[in-house]
Order: structure tokens, then sequence, then C-alpha cells
């Protein structure tokens, strides 16, 4: 079975980036959303059932011009997208983020 989360960090003030839309494009083209909390953290994608999420190639859009523009002043990026494949039974995923308002990274977390 794989599960999923993901945690967003503002590099620039060292905190969790609050109040960050997500928007998640599963391989058959449908999506779930979620916003991060006041950790920075989202797990609860809401599915249906509870054998979590199958193989194939997802889509992680992270909705963060508003966050950054409210905080820092401004943002170059409208959104950032990070692409990943989950294996079958992979486990757990953790799709972390680390943004500043000129910048961004992102690594397989666990």
């Amino acid at each position: 079975m794989n599960t999923l989360s993901s945690h967003v960090l503002d590099t620039t003030l060292g905190k969790p980036a609050k109040g960050i839309a997500l928007t998640l494009t599963l391989p058959d083209g449908s999506t779930l959303s979620g916003e991060t909390d006041n950790d920075g953290r989202f797990k609860n994608w809401g599915l249906v059932d509870d054998s979590g999420f199958p193989a194939g190639i997802y889509n992680l859009r992270f909705h963060c011009k508003s966050y950054l523009i409210e905080t820092h002043g401004s943002s170059f990026y409208p959104h950032i997208d990070i692409t990943f494949e989950l294996t079958e039974n992979g486990g757990h995923y953790h799709v972390p983020l680390l943004i500043s308002p000129f910048g961004f990274s992102s690594y397989r977390g666990s």
C-alpha cells in the first residue's frame, strides 16, 4: 500500500509554510486537493477506501503565489509542480518542498 504526505518549509523565514493549497493529479487524471496546516504539512487526501495510492505517475502542484506575496511581497513562481512515480507497494512517500520567493527544491523524504 502506498501513502503520501507533504511538507512545505519557507527557507527565507526558516518556518513552515501554512495555508498553501495543493492539487494532486493521479495517474487516471482525477485530482485531489488540500491545504498545508499550521506546521506546513498535509497528508489527509480523503481517499474513498483504505487501499492507498496505486502505482503510477503523479503530479503534485503547490499553489504558492499568494503565500509568497503575502509573506514576502513577491513571487517568481505562481505554482510549483513536482512530478514523481509511485511503485507498487512502495510504502510511504513524502514529498517536501523548500520555498523562497525566488527558488525552490524538493526531494523524496521519509
